[in-house]
């Protein structure tokens, strides 16, 4: 029994250790394992809670207190997802050396698992985000060495107050050729060894940690893009409140096809960005992405993320022009970033905390004799061996339960090639 359950728990640590080092956009995000599920192992389902930071309004020339209301709120993280991936071997191979066996065994099978569960957070991360940067159909570093895309989106992440420290990108190979071949001088031999062994790791630079990931997703922008839409909605914006804010506008002019493309980034005209404690204006429209869209025709409601807020202490937005009201906006031009039908790369730079990957243990069986769990840098991951007496067989299965969560959208930036 000893002999046994010390096999399997060399499996579990070998596949932990696969796991980290192939962890190349999500050893880069907060991790956090949930030890409240140790004992009883989690569940689908079960549901982590983050507390979104405070956020509060000046008291300015005044000695008199203003006293305002606590208005908290959480944001859930559910832990829904189960990922595996499954083996089965004859004894005899199991007798191999635990190089050897993680060479044909575990390190295949791990990388499989990694990649696809990368890939999904990073894919609906992504596309979440509402800040976009570059120019659509030129790969940054293509022309002539330009990285101003990648520039402006370190600049979006201070605008935001993103901590300065802990900052990454993710580019796909063909980018990162483009952008190294143009600026060869940018990078320099690391000799970092704590990030040299995480896979991709390329080199530092604007204020970022830069890695290869061929697991950057796309995002195809929908047919009439090109049109410059306008806001048609006055009774949305005469019902305009602070507190309550605007996530959906009527919007006309916007073709004859279906325009609005979930993950869209649009602007509207006088609606700029802001400072997020002193509400000052910044030289830069705000961005927002298309969540859904119901349109019929010409016209239709887009349902978009972030809020707009034009005062209050959660105020994002800042309208210059006219009376400088909400009401103004109407028949303002709205234009959408990319052009009609166009595949753009979605590349990312980012602060750790953005987002969230979180995992849990799951139980294990009271009649697995041979099933162990193992958490390695808030990773976990469940080992768990059966036999198949009829073909002389060993089944192995691995396995991780997880959930994510974006969780500060305004850190992140997506840079579009």
């Amino acid at each position: 029994m000893a002999n046994t359950l010390t096999t399997i728990d060399m499996v579990a640590r070998e596949a932990l250790r696969i796991a980290h080092e192939n962890l190349t956009f999500l050893g880069t995000i907060d991790q956090s394992y949930d030890s409240s599920f140790a004992k009883s192992g989690g569940k689908i389902g079960d549901t982590l809670r983050v507390r979104d930071p405070n956020q509060y309004v000046r008291r300015k020339g005044s000695r008199v207190m203003d006293v305002q209301d606590q208005d908290e709120s959480t944001q859930n993280v559910v832990v829904a997802t189960q990922d595996g991936v499954d083996m089965k071997f004859n004894s005899a191979e199991l007798e191999l050396s635990i190089d050897n066996f993680s060479q044909r065994y575990i390190e295949p099978a791990v990388k499989v698992l990694v990649a696809g569960i990368e890939g999904d957070v990073l894919e609906d991360i992504t596309l979440d985000l509402h800040q976009t940067t570059g120019t659509a159909g030129t790969v940054v570093g293509s022309s002539s060495g330009d990285i101003s895309a990648i520039t402006v989106a370190r600049g979006k992440l201070n605008q935001q107050l993103a901590p300065k420290g802990n900052r990454s990108v993710q580019f796909d190979s063909i980018t990162m050729g483009e952008i190294v071949n143009g600026n060869k001088g940018l990078f320099n031999p690391q000799s970092d060894a704590s990030k040299a062994f995480r896979e991709g790791f390329y080199g530092r630079n604007a204020m970022a940690d830069w890695f290869e990931n061929e697991k950057t997703p796309t995002h195809t922008i929908a047919t009439e893009a090109d049109v410059a839409w306008t806001v048609n909605d006055s009774t949305r914006l005469a019902a305009y409140t602070d507190a309550v804010g605007l996530s959906v506008l009527n919007f006309d002019a916007m073709g004859t096809t279906n325009a609005s493309s979930a993950g869209t980034v649009f602007t509207i005209d006088t609606l700029f960005d802001c400072h997020p404690e002193t509400k000052a204006k910044y030289a830069n429209l705000k961005q927002f992405r298309i969540v859904t869209a119901a349109q019929a025709g010409n016209a239709g409601d887009v349902t978009f993320t972030p809020t707009i807020r034009t005062g209050g202490a959660k105020q994002n937005c800042f309208i210059s022009g006219g009376s400088a009201s909400i009401a103004d906006l109407e028949d303002n031009i709205v234009l959408p970033f990319g052009a009609t039908g166009a595949s753009l790369r979605q590349n990312i730079m980012y602060s750790r905390d953005f987002a969230t990957f979180v995992t849990a243990d799951l139980p294990i069986m009271d009649d697995a004799i041979r099933c162990v769990r193992r958490v390695q840098d808030s990773l976990s991951i469940r080992c768990w061996q059966g036999s198949d007496i009829k073909n002389d067989e060993l089944l192995l299965r691995l396995d991780i339960l997880y959930g994510w969560k974006l969780l500060r959208e305004e850190w992140g930036v997506r840079i579009s090639n």
